[in-house]
């Protein structure tokens, strides 16, 4: 049996976390590069038809997270054969398309299956991408400044083991009561506004 995480009272009500959560969007689509995100749709399209993703497109989402490529994991995972990591990601992609469960389990889901693979292990910013590429309209990208804004609008996401699992919960619950103040937001819609917020601070204090 499923059980919701607990996390301590926000210290801003629902219609503060929209307050800032619409300005931030807004900031977002205005600030930010309507190219940005090109290498993000074409991964997550391609994955839409094949199923899967290979080390190609993790190394285009490892550029689009703006992440340092001079790391031990990432020789590690360039020397699996690329049918190797296509497998390990099929299987994520069919987990997080899964819509017979509450999204925060298939995210749960999907996040422990990309364990499997090399630079996976710790952190969630490039799992998130690579999750949310191959469910953009039901999963969502985490990284710090998505936790900064968290913290500051009081909602608790510790880094204990299923984080982002309980992020999806998170945004669910921020989708539920209205938080957003907008029909139609997806999840992806929020993270964007929470990157903004976590960006640029001062949008708090002028809320």
């Amino acid at each position: 049996m499923l059980t919701r995480p607990l996390t301590r009272p926000s210290l801003l009500s629902a219609a503060e976390h929209g307050n800032i959560l619409v300005p931030a969007r807004a900031g977002y689509l205005a600030g930010v590069s309507p190219h940005y995100d090109e290498v993000f749709h074409d991964v997550a399209q391609r994955t839409e038809h094949i199923g899967s993703l290979g080390k190609t497109d993790i190394a285009a989402l490892v550029v689009w997270k703006r992440l340092s490529a001079q790391t031990r994991w990432v020789t590690e995972l360039m020397s699996l054969p690329d049918t190797q990591v296509r497998a390990v990601t099929e299987r994520a992609v069919t987990a997080v398309r899964d819509h017979t469960v509450p999204r925060s389990e298939a995210a749960r889901t999907g996040r422990g299956i990309i364990w499997e693979l090399p630079g996976f292990r710790t952190g969630d910013a490039l799992a998130s991408a690579i999750l949310t590429a191959a469910a953009p309209h039901r999963m969502a990208v985490y990284d710090r400044r998505v936790q900064h804004a968290l913290d500051t609008l009081g909602l608790t996401l510790t880094p204990t083991p299923g984080r982002y699992g309980r992020y999806l919960q998170l945004l669910d619950d921020l989708i539920e009561h209205g938080a957003a103040h907008a029909a139609g937001w997806t999840a992806r819609d929020i993270d964007t506004a929470l990157y903004w917020t976590g960006a640029n601070p001062h949008l708090t204090a002028t809320a």
